[in-house]
This record gives C-alpha cells, sequence and structure tokens, in this order.
C-alpha cells in the first residue's frame, strides 16, 4: 500500500525539485539550459582580443560577457600597456581583433606599417585633454611654457589642432587627420606664447605632470593615474570629431560573421550603461 499522506520536503530540496522541474519545461520544449542565443555563433573558435589596460579593457570585459550570453562566442581579453603593440600582434594573426585606437591612429599605422588591418564598430570616445599641476587654467600658462605631447603621428596631430581651435597656435593649411595629413610642431606658423613641445610615448605622459608646465594625456592613460577630463583638465577637446575608438580586424577576417556579433554584443544598452556610471564624462559612449 502506497501512503499518499505528504511529507515535508528536506531543507532546499523543493527549490531543486522546482529547477529540476523548470529545467524539464526547457527542454521539452526544444530550448537549452542555458538562455536562448540570439544568433548561433559566428565561430567555435577562442577569439583573442586585444585592449589596453584601463577603460578599453574594463569595458571590454562587459562586452566579452554579453558577446558569450548572446552569440556563443568565446572570448580571451589580451591585455597591451602601450599603443605600439595591439596592432603588430592583430596583423602577426597572434589576436583576432582589438579594441583601443581611433580611425587616425589605425589610419597612420595602416600607412606607415603596411598592416592589413580595418575598423569597424564605434565604440567610446575619450577626451584628450591638457593637464597641469602648477596652474589652474589654460590662459595662466606663461610665455615659453614647455607642454608634453604625444610622439605617435596622430595623437601629436589632435593635441596642435586642440590648442590651434583654443587660439593658442596657428597651423599650416592643409592638416586632416583623416586623410592622414597629421600636424607636428614644425607645421605651427604662429605660436605667440612661444609655447614648446616635448614628444613623450603616450603611456609616459602622466609621469611627466610633476617636470612640464602642462602635459596633454589621452583619456585612457589620464584614468588610469585618477585625472578625468571633465574634472581636472585645463583645455578639454570637444565630443564631437573622428576619435572615436574602433574594433578592428584583419582585411581577411572582416566578413566574417564573428565580427558584426562583437560589434553587436559591445554596441548594447548594458555597455552604454557601464561607461556612463563608470567613468563620469572622462569616457563617453560613441554609438
Amino acid at each position: 500500500m502506497i501512503d499518499t499522506k505528504f511529507s515535508p520536503a528536506a531543507p532546499g530540496s523543493r527549490r531543486r525539485i522546482l529547477q529540476i522541474g523548470s529545467a524539464g519545461v526547457l527542454v521539452a520544449a526544444g530550448m537549452p539550459l542555458r538562455a536562448a542565443l540570439k544568433e548561433q555563433p559566428g565561430t567555435t573558435k577562442l577569439l583573442k582580443v586585444g585592449v589596453t589596460t584601463g577603460p578599453h579593457e574594463q569595458v571590454f570585459e562587459v562586452a566579452r560577457r554579453i558577446a558569450e550570453r548572446d552569440y556563443g562566442l568565446k572570448i580571451q581579453i589580451v591585455p597591451f600597456t602601450d599603443y605600439s603593440r595591439p596592432n603588430a600582434a592583430l596583423d602577426a594573426g597572434d589576436i583576432d581583433a582589438n579594441s583601443f585606437q581611433h580611425r587616425p591612429f589605425l589610419a597612420a599605422q595602416v600607412r606607415s606599417r603596411g598592416y592589413k588591418i580595418v575598423g569597424f564598430g564605434r565604440t567610446w570616445i575619450g577626451p584628450i585633454a591638457i593637464y597641469s599641476r602648477k596652474y589652474k587654467s589654460f590662459k595662466d600658462l606663461p610665455e615659453g611654457a614647455n607642454i608634453a605631447i604625444p610622439n605617435d603621428p596622430s595623437n601629436e596631430s589632435r593635441v596642435l589642432l586642440l590648442l590651434q581651435k583654443s587660439g593658442a597656435i596657428t597651423l599650416k593649411t592643409g592638416i586632416d587627420p583623416v586623410a592622414g595629413i597629421n600636424a607636428t610642431p614644425r607645421d605651427i606658423v604662429e605660436n605667440p606664447k612661444r609655447l614648446r613641445f616635448i614628444e613623450i610615448e603616450a603611456a609616459q605622459l602622466p609621469r611627466t605632470l610633476d617636470d612640464t608646465d602642462a602635459s596633454a594625456i589621452n583619456a585612457d592613460y589620464a584614468n588610469k593615474a585618477g585625472l578625468n577630463p571633465v574634472r581636472d583638465g585645463i583645455l578639454v577637446e570637444a565630443k564631437e570629431g573622428p576619435y572615436a575608438c574602433l574594433i578592428a580586424v584583419r582585411e581577411q577576417d572582416k566578413d566574417q560573421p564573428w565580427v558584426t556579433q562583437l560589434v553587436k554584443a559591445y554596441q548594447t544598452e548594458e555597455v552604454r550603461e557601464f561607461i556612463v556610471k563608470t567613468f563620469g564624462g572622462g569616457v563617453i559612449p560613441a554609438f
């Protein structure tokens, strides 16, 4: 004879029964146990994505989780500490994509080094700014002030264009960073305050602040140094312009489905909210 009388379940067993029951419904409906993918994975290989440490790495970690959840992509993030190596690694096939550079930087690298790399999908823009530990505003810089600037062609030009827009210098005509016509200090035709420029590798610029009157620092390196252009910059680049960062891949991969999925995973409201909440205006969504 079967006892039909109810017996209290052991602690936790009711939850397990409900979980098993829910899983059974999903299996019966032909759905996977994990959340249903938006699309089938564009590749089953492990994708290695290079990023510079700091904001690019932080944001891409969020995008990586979304790419796995929604598209089934398997991604390994490969961090770099400077701008010189991610494109070399991508071109050599050591990584499958990278996320760290704006279009003028990519164009300059392709032109000077012959890389077969293309950019997709805007990610974020980090306004470059000039910082100083000696002066509260840009107009306070004295005649002959020394300013440290990035030594790579695209970001050096970016700073000089910012200075021209502020009225501090005048450059010769024809400078066009998108077309790859970048400015150097030799292209300055007017410099009323006789500002002097010291060219430094971008990653080292935060360390120059104690030794210069001012230093121009990219947003990702500024962030790692505890600087925010909105709060700390004495001259800040406008949000508009060609300097939104991209996801880059090799030309041979540009039509692969996983490239589109990677961009879609990045350009989500979840990533946008993370950027806005985390960086306080120092990094701005560009999608």
